[in-house]
C-alpha cells in the first residue's frame, strides 16, 4: 500500500481563523485576506507578537477542521496508508494539543500514524500534502501543495486547492 504523509496546520486544522481572531483583539479590525496575500497574518506591520501564542498552551486546542478534510482522509484510507505528519516540536505546548485533536476529529488515524516531529525531511512517504513548499523541497516522493494565503504565490510543486482536489488527484493516481 502507497502511503501519503498529511500536513496538520492549515491542511486538516484551520489555523487562519484563530489568527484572524487574535489580530482583531489586537488591532480592532477584521483583517482582510488581501492584506495579508502572500504570507502569514502574523507577518503583517506589527503584528509579529501575535505568532508567539503559537507557544502558549492550547492555541492548537480548538482549531477548526478544514472543509473536507474527515472525508477526504476517510476516503484515502480506503487505498493509502495514511500518516499525520506535524513539525510539533517547536511548540512544546502543541505535541499534547495535536495529539488530542487528531484524536477527536481524525480517530481512525492510529498513534502509531501520527508524527510529531522538527524536521519534515526525514519523512519517506511516497506522498506528502503540506502547505509549507521549504518542507517539499527535501521531500523525495511526490509533494502536493496545500494553498494556503502564504504559498499562493507558488509554482514549484502540483496545487491542491482544497480536499476535494485533493482526493480527485489520488482518484486519477489510482487510474494512471
Amino acid at each position: 500500500m502507497l502511503r501519503i504523509a498529511i500536513d496538520m496546520d492549515e491542511v486538516i486544522a484551520d489555523v487562519l481563523p484563530k489568527f484572524q481572531d487574535l489580530y482583531f483583539q489586537k488591532f480592532g479590525v477584521e483583517v482582510n485576506p488581501d492584506d495579508h496575500y502572500g504570507k502569514k497574518i502574523y507577518q503583517l506591520p506589527g503584528a509579529l507578537e501575535i505568532r508567539n501564542e503559537l507557544y502558549k498552551p492550547g492555541f492548537f486546542a480548538d482549531l477548526p477542521v478544514i472543509e473536507g478534510a474527515q472525508a477526504g482522509i476517510r476516503e484515502l484510507q480506503e487505498h493509502y496508508e495514511i500518516y499525520i505528519v506535524t513539525a510539533a516540536s517547536e511548540f512544546r505546548h502543541s505535541l499534547g494539543d495535536k495529539h488530542d485533536w487528531l484524536q477527536e476529529h481524525f480517530p481512525s488515524i492510529h498513534w502509531k500514524n501520527m508524527i510529531f516531529c522538527g524536521d519534515k525531511s526525514i519523512i519517506r512517504t511516497d506522498y506528502m500534502i503540506d502547505d509549507h513548499a521549504f518542507n517539499l523541497e527535501t521531500f523525495q516522493g511526490k509533494g502536493l501543495l496545500f494553498t494556503a494565503h502564504h504559498n499562493v504565490e507558488e509554482k514549484r510543486f502540483t496545487r491542491v486547492n482544497n480536499w476535494a482536489e485533493v482526493t480527485e488527484f489520488f482518484r486519477k493516481e489510482r487510474e494512471a
